[in-house]
């Protein structure tokens, strides 16, 4: 999941947009706002939760360590607790191995 593909220009994502996003349910987007105290989404005026920018990226992170990494979720909040920084350069470690790595396969792939 790469948020650089997303328009910067948008302010505010929908439940449903995050969710597809990273390919995950509804559910499991409001499970992570109840135990992950970093991601405090806006709510309109009906109440539907509305997330930002900021929001993705901490999903992303979120997303990395549960589901990439295989954190438990404790496991997750105690290393976004410790340095969250650290975490994210991490985060885009991985991002930037992927992309060369992706380079390196069609390189192969063009032999």
């Amino acid at each position: 999941m790469v948020l650089e593909e997303l328009n910067k220009s948008k302010l505010y994502f929908s439940i449903g947009e995050v969710a597809k996003l990273f390919d995950v349910n509804a559910s499991l987007i409001r499970f992570w706002e109840k135990e992950f105290d970093i991601i405090k989404p806006h709510k309109n005026k009906k109440g539907n939760r509305m997330f930002t920018q900021e929001d993705l990226k901490n999903f992303q992170l979120i997303y990395h360590l549960v589901k990439e990494r295989g954190f438990t979720l404790q496991g997750a909040k105690d290393k976004l607790k410790g340095n969250k920084e650290d975490a994210f350069e991490s985060l885009e470690i991985v991002e930037k191995l992927e992309k060369v790595k992706s380079f390196l396969l069609e390189v192969k792939s063009a032999l």
